[in-house]
């Protein structure tokens, strides 16, 4: 009675085959694992960055002025810089719990970049969450820009009193600190927390001088919809050489206690 449901190993649809699976099969599964982790990265980059937006918006357009300085005074507004880096760091450590099963949960190239030269991940999934990471930020930025009144105000610009070289190190810098704990800090439920804790700080170090990056998805998004700055390729090179630095740092680390056991 069920001729016209068989499956190759010519049992019932409905039964478990303990055959070994076809190759057709394999490469099923092969296709659809790799469209669920470029959906989760699309998916998830989107809610991070359109949450970290959001909040970045409101709180440069708080009192009616987008700047990081109380008014005229060259003084860092601190209570907007705290909304910031809590609007990005809450933002990723919630995203990063919700999506790590499902893609890893990177949200950013250098991120990604850290994970292939560390060779967790194969070039092919680098790329392809790379892909996505670039569609979810462009996405979310004209989101932010429909969704909120006024002029967008969230991409990344160096302030007056940083150098373009400055700018570049300091992006490296922070950024060398998030992927650090991304990379040795181990897997559990807790994780995202600490990586949520991580762009806070480095938030909180960067985002007035720089706009505090640390991911070229973040810069590269808000540029497509308001304009590039001159010097928008150090949001690039600063974190992804930070994100070189701090995969080198973490393979001499894992070189010297393997030679310690």
């Amino acid at each position: 009675m069920f001729n016209d449901k068989e499956t190759d190993s010519g049992l019932p649809f409905h039964e478990p085959s303990t055959a070994p699976p076809s190759e057709d099969r394999r490469k099923h599964h092969v296709i659809r694992t790799e469209i669920t982790a470029f959906l989760g990265e699309l998916i998830g980059t989107f809610m991070f960055l359109s949450l970290a937006f959001t909040g970045t918006q409101i709180a440069l357009n708080a009192a009616g002025t987008n700047d990081l300085t109380a008014s005229s005074n060259p003084i860092p507004d601190v209570g907007k810089l705290l909304y910031i880096a809590f609007a990005f760091g809450v933002s990723l450590a919630i995203n990063v719990a919700i999506f790590a099963d499902v893609s890893g949960g990177k949200f950013n190239p250098a991120v990604t970049a850290a994970l292939w030269l560390t060779r967790k991940i194969h070039w092919h999934r680098a790329l392809q969450t790379i892909i996505a990471q670039m569609i979810a930020a462009i996405a979310a930025a004209g989101f932010v820009s429909g969704l909120l009144p006024g002029d967008l105000t969230i991409d990344t610009k160096l302030d007056a009193s940083i150098s373009v070289t400055r700018g570049l190190f300091l992006e490296a810098f922070v950024t060398a600190q998030l992927i650090l704990s991304i990379l040795m800090l181990e897997a559990g439920s807790s994780k995202p927390m600490y990586i949520g804790l991580s762009l806070f700080i480095a938030e909180m170090c960067s985002v007035y001088f720089t706009g505090g990056s640390l991911n070229p998805a973040r810069s590269f998004g808000p540029a497509v919809v308001v304009g590039f700055t001159s010097y928008h390729w150090i949001y690039w090179v600063g974190p992804l050489g930070g994100a070189a630095v701090a995969s080198g740092a973490y393979a001499l680390i894992n070189f010297v206690r393997r030679d310690q056991l």
